[in-house]
């Protein structure tokens, strides 16, 4: 067993976690630009932001990886993480929205009195609480950004449950054996994490009075 685990580490999670990355960070940039536009901008460019949301949200991942790859011909690995990104930003903007209509919006009120402008307001007042409220969504965001990465393996990228089936691949009596070893590192990537950094920062909201009972 430890053996699988180890070789599934060493050849699949360095793409896996590539992927995750790039997934979870243009993820954000589109999620934190679609709540800026719906909370602040021209009511027009709010109803395009829901439009990107129902949409992306509609379409599974795994097709939208195969349109960017072979639909449009790009790279495996580009199309991938843009697929992943897209996706997530759809998710992640209804996370930052929603942290952001949870802060008082009598701090707003108060900053524009002192002659800050909307823009100065959110920046300085409104975002820094609510990146600190959107911490324990986005630690699930991030879960499920990790496993989605899977599906990558459909299309012949090498992340961990491609590494997975190569285990056992010509020899299916081990097809039991590397499942389990990768439903184990799976695991130890997604729950520590999201109970370590998400429940804990709930907690900490709690106690500061910004996260709700």
């Amino acid at each position: 067993m430890a053996s699988s685990i180890w070789y599934i580490i060493l050849n699949g999670l360095p793409m896996t976690l590539l992927l995750t990355f790039f997934g979870l960070g243009m993820g954000f940039v589109i999620g934190l630009v679609l709540a800026l536009v719906r909370v602040y901008g021209a009511e027009e460019l709010g109803w395009l932001a829901i439009a990107y949301e129902k949409i992306l949200r509609g379409i599974p991942v795994y097709i939208l990886m195969f349109i960017l790859a072979f639909g449009l011909g790009w790279n495996l690995f580009t199309g991938v993480a843009i697929a992943l990104g897209i996706r997530s930003g759809a998710y992640q903007s209804q996370i930052i929205r929603g942290a952001i209509l949870s802060v008082d919006p009598q701090q707003l009120n108060a900053a524009r009195s002192i002659g800050m402008t909307q823009s100065q307001a959110a920046r300085h007042i409104v975002l820094p609480q609510a990146f600190r409220l959107a911490v324990p969504s986005w630690s699930n965001e991030y879960a499920v950004i990790i496993k989605d990465t899977a599906f990558a393996a459909g299309l012949g990228i090498p992340e961990m449950f491609y590494a997975a089936t190569r285990l056992y691949y010509g020899n299916p009596a081990l097809f039991l054996l590397a499942t389990v070893a990768m439903t184990i590192v799976y695991f130890l990537l997604t729950y520590p994490l999201t109970r370590t950094i998400g429940e804990a920062q709930a907690v900490k909201l709690r106690e500061l009075g910004l996260g709700g009972g």
